[in-house]
């Protein structure tokens, strides 16, 4: 068996942060490819982070929750990193988007369609499938909590 998937410590259920063993896919070749896909989400959630036409929050959230299915090493790390953790945490409890989180996010994709209308595109049609696309994760962000109620 690989590594992340068969050693490394066991993380207990009742701490929250960590998945228990049983929730780990059985299956050989749909864990290597849950692992896969939760490292190819990683890695274009690092990049969404540097790219302001890629979002990062949903790739990390996707990695998450494959790696919740393939290594409990890696989503242990991923959900208790020092800087994607907490979002991540505040996320699988509560379904909160912090505001800041919000804001750049929102704007990022604005600043995007705007750009590809500028520069990019040479008709009308490129922008607004853009616009189209983005608008309804637009909307989505805009409508989950971003704190705690009372």
């Amino acid at each position: 068996m690989g590594r992340f998937i068969s050693e490394g410590p066991r993380f207990p259920a009742q701490t929250g942060l960590g998945v228990p063993e049983s929730r780990v896919l059985n299956c050989w070749w749909v864990r290597y490819a849950l692992f896969s896909l939760g490292i190819v989400s990683l890695v274009l959630g690092i990049a969404g982070i540097f790219l302001p036409v890629m979002p990062s929050t949903v790739f990390f959230i996707i990695a998450l929750w494959s790696f919740s299915k393939s290594s409990v090493r890696m989503h242990y790390w991923l959900y208790t990193h020092e800087h994607f953790g907490p979002t991540l945490q505040a996320w699988h409890h509560h379904r909160l988007i912090p505001k800041r989180a919000k804001y750049l996010a929102i704007s990022c994709m604005t600043l995007s369609v705007v750009f590809v209308a500028l520069f990019v595109a040479e008709t009308w049609m490129l922008p607004t499938v853009i616009a189209a696309i983005l608008a309804p994760i637009a909307g989505y962000i805009a409508t989950r909590k971003s704190e705690l109620t009372a």
